[in-house]
């Protein structure tokens, strides 16, 4: 009965077509969704005849066991034909699509509605998480750090740091799996006295992840401002006063060959939270566990069954805009002083901009985390499945994002993955955008970039591809069993 109804609620809500993140009138499309939707056809029949055949011989079984298998096409059916809707529809229905936004007409429909409803929030399973408490917990304790931060580091040539930035999936209101939840945060970090801090774009080799180095300089403090606060000149006075009077420099530190050190750094982000943790108020009730990792500081505080992960990530601006050069390694075996570019501000803030226009009942988070949580342990990443939600999110109005669009934004995100792997290319959201919202600050040769392609290595690698195409029907199958059972 419950897949009746699914089916019931399939075919009244993929009445419009999908819209493609790449060109909706795109003839070839249309022509694959057309064959792929025989090919289902074709399975659906085949299906339909193994179960009958199978229901022959059991002609002599018991009523119970005759029952169970008179169930067997139904169930094939359903998912032969739940994938034929979400892949070979959204050409079905065009007319009536147009009709309706350019009237701006509201589809209601009282049936309809309420069968979403019993889908959404009673057959599927969600995390329970309460994310928007974690995120301002962590940030409580962020702000504390903060304040004894500059305490600890007044006057010293450390880095500067500055108030952390909640980024990742927690701070932009969704999460794949919640015993898995990382409240991460960014620290921008600024020189310290008599330091100056310049970014050189690592172009040794050509990669899909733009990596810097932070290379530390020396500044001139003879002026008579700065002589006031005490401070001897790293530059003009001999290095045998300066070794006697004053603490080292930042390049005698956390350098390496005068650029600045991720790892070493790292290493000093630990001893800090290690040394500033008892004075927290959260220390008289939280217990701190610090846990491994070499490029960030991650610890974990719990108290009784309440427990949050945290890692603390740190950068350096880039000018005045919301990109970054972050401590995350971009790639595996990234040297201690390469800088990964970082875009998790500027798409922290995207859905921020989101999340102030759409309206109440918006279940664009909730499609995001249902692909996400589909996808662990296939190959896709989360960061793919989320950058096919942020490029619909840029295209698909707020408001065609509610309950009654539910089923319509999953068949688009499905479809757009199909289309992204046939033609191999997944462009970057961020870099290149001339969509993307102009109040969130990007440097100009990020603006003006050639967006980089996240499906390069299927365009160069025949069998990753063929590999990514069968973990695509095996991310069709998940969807279809979530859908029909809720699991």
């Amino acid at each position: 009965m419950k897949a009746a109804v699914l089916l019931f609620v399939l075919l009244k809500s993929l009445i419009h077509y999908p819209q493609l993140v790449g060109d909706a009138q795109d003839e070839e499309i249309r022509r694959r969704m057309e064959l792929r939707a025989q090919q289902m056809e074709w399975k659906r029949i085949r299906l339909e005849r193994e179960a009958e055949q199978l229901l022959l011989k059991q002609s002599g079984s018991p009523w119970a066991d005759l029952l169970y298998f008179s169930m067997q096409p139904w169930q094939a059916w359903a998912v032969a034909w739940l994938l034929v809707l979400l892949l070979g529809l959204y050409f079905y229905g065009k007319k009536r699509s147009h009709e309706v936004e350019d009237s701006g007409e509201e589809d209601e429909d009282p049936v309809l509605d309420n069968d979403l409803r019993w889908l959404i929030h009673e057959h599927i399973q969600w995390p329970i998480v309460n994310l928007q408490e974690g995120c301002e917990k962590t940030m409580n304790l962020m702000d504390n750090y903060t304040v004894y931060f500059g305490h600890v580091l007044a006057n010293s040539f450390y880095p500067v740091l500055q108030r952390a930035i909640g980024v990742g999936s927690a701070f932009e209101g969704w999460s794949p799996r919640e015993e898995d939840v990382v409240y991460q945060v960014l620290i921008p970090m600024t020189p310290p006295r008599g330091h100056s801090f310049h970014l050189e774009l690592d172009s040794a080799e050509q990669r899909h992840v733009r990596n810097f180095r932070v290379r530390v300089q020396l500044e001139c403090t003879c002026s008579k401002e700065q002589q006031a606060e005490n401070m001897l000149c790293f530059l003009h006075h001999p290095e045998e006063e300066l070794r006697s009077n004053q603490d080292p420099s930042l390049l005698d530190t956390l350098c390496t060959d005068s650029y600045l050190d991720v790892q070493k750094t790292a290493r000093w982000f630990y001893q800090l939270v290690r040394a500033i943790w008892p004075a927290l108020p959260q220390s008289h009730n939280w217990h701190l566990k610090l846990l491994p990792s070499r490029r960030s500081c991650l610890f974990q505080v719990t108290y009784g069954i309440e427990r949050f992960r945290i890692e603390m990530l740190f950068g350096v601006q880039r000018g005045d805009s919301d990109i970054f050069v972050s401590s995350q390694p971009g790639y595996a075996g990234t040297p201690s002083t390469l800088w990964s570019e970082s875009c998790a501000v500027a798409e922290m803030k995207f859905f921020q901009h989101i999340a102030r226009r759409a309206p109440p009942d918006s279940l664009h988070l909730r499609c995001l985390q249902l692909f996400t949580r589909l996808v662990l342990g296939i190959g896709f990443s989360t960061y793919t499945m989320k950058t096919i939600v942020m490029h619909l999110l840029n295209s698909v109005p707020v408001s065609q994002w509610r309950r009654r669009n539910f089923l319509r934004r999953l068949g688009d995100i499905s479809v757009n993955l199909r289309c992204c792997l046939e033609e191999k290319r997944l462009n970057h959201f961020v870099i290149g955008n001339e969509r993307f919202p102009q109040h969130i600050r990007l440097p100009l040769d990020i603006a003006s970039a050639e967006p980089p392609n996240l499906f390069h290595h299927l365009a160069q690698h025949p069998a990753a591809h063929s590999q990514a195409m069968s973990e695509y029907q095996d991310l069709q199958y998940r969807l279809a069993s979530v859908l029909l059972n809720g699991h």
